[in-house]
């Protein structure tokens, strides 16, 4: 099976983030066996350790992260639904491993860091998340997340021929007091297939995501079609414009069972100034 002509890597070559949920599950079945038996042992390990004292796992809905920059009353979370991390997470599981670079733990993920500090190019993008337990909607303090998504080409750093030798759009953040995690990043494309989206994992602590160690959650972030069309309106995100309109949100490979919702971010800023995407996270 041939990509598409408009595919970043060119008529010929499939590559995997094109190939289906099936590819991905069939990649990490093993991963997803272990978090399903350990995930409850390590949530009631991460409650001990943090300000937290009990909860299960929960993501906002659209409309509840609007009121406060990402946080959500207890009412309006959901569980966060657990998804694939994809063929290319970079996080051990698959033999590429950024979490062990020194560098890793940053807010700002734009450019490469170690041998190359190239720059993604695109429309500035804000990624906040809030992880709090469901129980009370208590803010999860200490826990770790690992972020990552695709460039305005589609490429993910580190696997993709183009930008192989290259680790941006990748970092790792510690919650503070109010569970929140800032990422400063760029708008991610939208390639052939997928709904466009950003990746993130979270642990028990920065040690334990270093170290490739116990994950409480892996999921991803649905990002709104407004946005989109305006974001892939401008410059170099040409291709994201026919992707987008062949591709829908609610039968989306990863986002169809309950059409985004749960994982849909809410949206502030304009073009011109950059976006800020925020997501209320239970763990």
């Amino acid at each position: 099976m041939s990509a598409p002509a408009d595919h970043p890597h060119g008529p010929g070559e499939v590559e995997d983030h094109d190939r289906g949920l099936m590819f991905d599950m069939q990649r990490l079945v093993g991963r997803r066996q272990a978090l399903a038996v350990l995930g409850g042992t390590a949530l009631a390990a991460l409650a001990g350790c943090t300000a937290s004292t009990s909860g299960t796992s929960s993501a906002s809905t659209a409309s509840s992260s609007a009121a406060a920059g990402g946080m959500a009353s207890a009412a309006d979370v959901d569980v966060i639904p657990e998804e694939t991390a994809g063929p290319y997470p970079a996080d051990g599981s698959n033999g590429k491993n950024v979490l062990s670079e020194s560098g890793v733990v940053r807010s700002d993920i734009r450019s490469s860091f170690g041998s190359s500090t190239t720059t993604a190019d695109g429309v500035p993008l804000t990624i906040r998340l809030t992880l709090v337990e469901a129980d009370g909607d208590t803010p999860v303090e200490g826990a770790a997340v690992y972020l990552w998504h695709c460039d305005r080409a589609g490429q993910y750093s580190m696997y993709d021929r183009a930008v192989a030798d290259e680790n941006y759009l990748r970092g790792v953040q510690a919650s503070g007091a109010d569970g929140t995690v800032t990422f400063t990043s760029v708008f991610p494309a939208c390639y052939s297939g997928r709904w466009p989206h950003i990746h993130f994992e979270v642990y028990r602590s920065v040690d334990e995501a270093t170290a490739g160690g116990q994950l409480l959650a892996t999921s991803q972030v649905a990002l709104p079609e407004a946005t989109c069309a305006a974001v892939y309106a401008t410059t170099g995100y040409e291709q994201s414009v026919r992707n987008l309109a062949r591709v829908s949100l609610t039968q989306d490979m990863v986002f169809a069972d309950d059409g985004g919702v749960s994982q849909l971010a809410t949206m502030s800023g304009h073009v011109s100034g950059g976006y800020t995407a925020a997501l209320t996270v239970g763990l």
